[in-house]
């Protein structure tokens, strides 16, 4: 396993504080302008200030504060006042098309692209955030949020919804996100159960049992797969990660999870840097190390459970980030925390605009994207270099 992480002494935290407090707003607005650019980046010919004016008009309009303008997306009523007024004698055939085109494109912004835009953003910055969680928690620098079986238990329930033809809801949940989401926190609590029976919560219990389980549930995964008479194809392009299908219920049914998450997180973050230094230095310095680590271990599964739910599984995220950020703000969590958030949404934007853009119309799996991002990264952090360049 690899060596511990080394604290970062007093004079590169005050280094690393300076060098958080400069980036985090240029990163906060690199955040904002993916967001922004990615909207007007897809398979359908949509500009960037047509994608701007819906969503300013949508907002508007849900404020009450648009007026007509705003309820020109879906008013035809209000149109036809709108073309009288401004395009004098069209024919009403043209008026008509141009309308009807006007309209589909504002739906296909405000239905399809800003849900998926927002929980390209959600989902990148969770997945980073529950990285930092793992690497502290383990003390390992290859720790990422499937390490403990998360994403072949949700891949496992996934599956079973799919191939058996599972039909049921519960609130915004349908059958498939809702047998992830059961299946994926069944399978961390088997593996915290596992370990809790040997008298305490040990990290190398943990990851080993995780290791174990997931490799089990995975051979299973593909024993369903290889005797299914069903066809596989969804199943497969759900298996490597997509947000093809995010709506706005999706961003919703995370939503809850990650404020519950990232509270946890954030209430513990003083108890992760103390974590870094060992159970025992860490408890010596006024840790409760066991519930730290429940706690933790917890809010982690949980959002990892609530992302592959919605989007499949899609690695590297957790992995990367973490690295990246840290040469940014330094080991100290207060300062890592954010930053990390905001850079896993702008990752995972920019490889979901790669993903539905490089084959238009055909969409990549963007599980598939990270990977091949991420798999020099991990290459790199096998390495020498990568290992001494790691001081969380």
């Amino acid at each position: 396993m690899t060596p511990a992480p080394i604290p970062e002494p007093g004079r590169a935290m005050g280094r690393a504080a300076r060098r958080a407090r400069i980036g985090l707003p240029l990163l906060i607005a690199a955040w904002l302008a993916s967001a922004l650019l990615a909207l007007g980046l897809g398979s359908a010919d949509i500009g960037l200030g047509e994608a701007w004016r819906a969503v300013a008009e949508s907002a508007g309009e849900a404020l009450g504060m648009a007026g007509g303008a705003a309820s020109g997306i879906t008013s035809g009523a209000a149109d036809d006042t709108l073309a009288d007024e401004t395009t004098g004698p069209a024919p009403a055939e043209y008026e008509r098309a141009t309308r009807e085109g006007a309209a589909a494109r504002a739906r296909i912004i405000m239905q399809v692209r800003l849900p998926r835009v927002l929980l390209a953003l959600l989902v990148g910055g969770l997945l980073a955030l529950c990285g930092v969680v793992m690497q502290a928690f383990f003390r390992n620098v290859m720790a990422e949020p499937y390490l403990v079986g998360v994403s072949s238990g949700a891949a496992l329930g996934a599956v079973l919804a799919m191939l058996l033809g599972w039909s049921f809801r519960l609130g915004w949940f349908s059958s498939v996100p809702l047998s992830a989401f059961l299946f994926a926190l069944g399978t961390v609590m088997l593996v915290y159960l596992i370990n809790r029976r040997r008298g305490g919560l040990h990290t190398a219990g943990l990851l080993l049992s995780g290791i174990a389980i997931a490799s089990a549930v995975s051979a299973i995964v593909a024993l369903l797969l290889v005797t299914s008479e069903r066809s596989v194809q969804q199943v497969l392009f759900w298996l490597l990660g997509s947000l093809a299908a995010a709506r706005w219920t999706h961003v919703w049914i995370v939503l809850p999870y990650a404020a519950l998450g990232i509270g946890v997180i954030i209430w513990f973050a003083r108890d992760l840097d103390l974590l870094l230094w060992g159970d025992t230095t860490g408890a010596a310095l006024g840790a409760h190390v066991s519930r730290t680590r429940t706690w933790l271990l917890a809010a982690a599964s949980l959002m990892t459970a609530a992302v592959v739910s919605v989007s499949g599984v899609i690695g590297f995220v957790g992995l990367m980030v973490p690295h990246i950020c840290r040469s940014l703000s330094g080991s100290s969590h207060r300062r890592l925390l954010p930053v990390a958030f905001f850079a896993g949404g702008i990752l995972l934007v920019w490889a979901d605009v790669a993903a539905r853009t490089l084959r238009a119309p055909t969409e990549l799996p963007l599980g598939a994207i990270t990977a091949i991002v991420g798999a020099p990264f991990l290459i790199y952090l096998c390495g020498t270099h990568g290992r001494s360049r790691w001081r969380p």
